[in-house]
């Protein structure tokens, strides 16, 4: 298995907006980008993992569509594609585009694009700290947000406290589909893990495994500094990244 960090120091970063680029000043901070993508064989094959098949309901599909659409706004990278393809389609082009750090910002961007500030600010204030908070956040998630990630359930912590805050996912939908560790990475837990601390005041870690595809979302946990964070020193999947096999491309760069 080999497996490379890359760091980079940042001080401005580029926000898609519109099809355009626009530049502004970030405060400097490290960040831990990507990995680089290698490794001798794949733990997951394609003849032993047939995928799970989906039954989108119409809410499903508009609430797939929006994301896809505002995605490609975002990027200003369109595709003719419809459902879940059109939104695996709109993050493989991101991550075709963009650098790691650029992937993170778009993301963002889309996701402040899709849900109005004022409600955000109203959901923010209406839900201060607290284990009740969590709960509903890990709740809501499972009932609200099965078309993106999949089937999940709520489970109790294992921090020793009795409070079901985590989310269990049992297979990662788009992760399943791309197969690529990098866009896991870059284009939904970076972007994820801020947007929903800085937009709704709740700190979050999401955990994936890249051995089964499986993932934790801890809500009320902060997560690791991306020096500390085992999910960005895993390799991705050699022979079944779409990105890479699409358009041979390095998922760290």
């Amino acid at each position: 298995m080999e497996a490379k960090l890359v760091s980079q120091h940042i001080i401005v970063s580029s926000i898609i907006r519109g099809g355009q680029k626009v530049r502004r000043k970030k405060e400097s901070s490290p960040v831990i980008v990507g990995v680089l993508l290698a490794r001798p064989a794949d733990t997951i094959s394609k003849s032993t993992d047939p995928g799970i098949a989906y039954k989108d309901t119409w809410f499903d599909l508009i609430a797939i569509n929006y994301l896809s659409q505002t995605l490609q706004s975002t990027t200003g990278i369109r595709n003719n594609k419809s459902g879940y393809d059109s939104l695996v389609e709109a993050a493989t082009a991101a991550a075709q585009s963009f650098n790691p750090k650029e992937q993170q910002e778009v993301v963002v961007g889309a996701l402040e694009r899709a849900f109005p500030q004022p409600i955000l600010s109203m959901i923010r204030t209406l839900t201060p700290q607290s284990k009740f908070t969590r709960e509903c956040f890990a709740i809501f998630t499972t009932f609200f947000f099965a078309w993106l990630i999949g089937h999940s359930q709520v489970k109790k912590s294992e921090d020793g406290k009795a409070e079901r805050n985590v989310v269990h996912i049992k297979k990662c939908r788009f992760l399943e589909e791309t197969k690529c560790a990098g866009m896991c990475i870059n284009l939904c837990k970076m972007p994820s893990q801020r947007f929903i601390k800085d937009s709704l005041g709740m700190p979050i870690n999401m955990v994936p495994n890249f051995e089964d595809m499986s993932c934790e979302m801890i809500f009320g946990e902060d997560p690791p500094a991306p020096a500390d964070d085992p999910a960005l020193k895993q390799p991705c999947y050699k022979m079944l990244c779409k990105a890479k096999q699409k358009h041979s491309m390095d998922c760290s760069n």
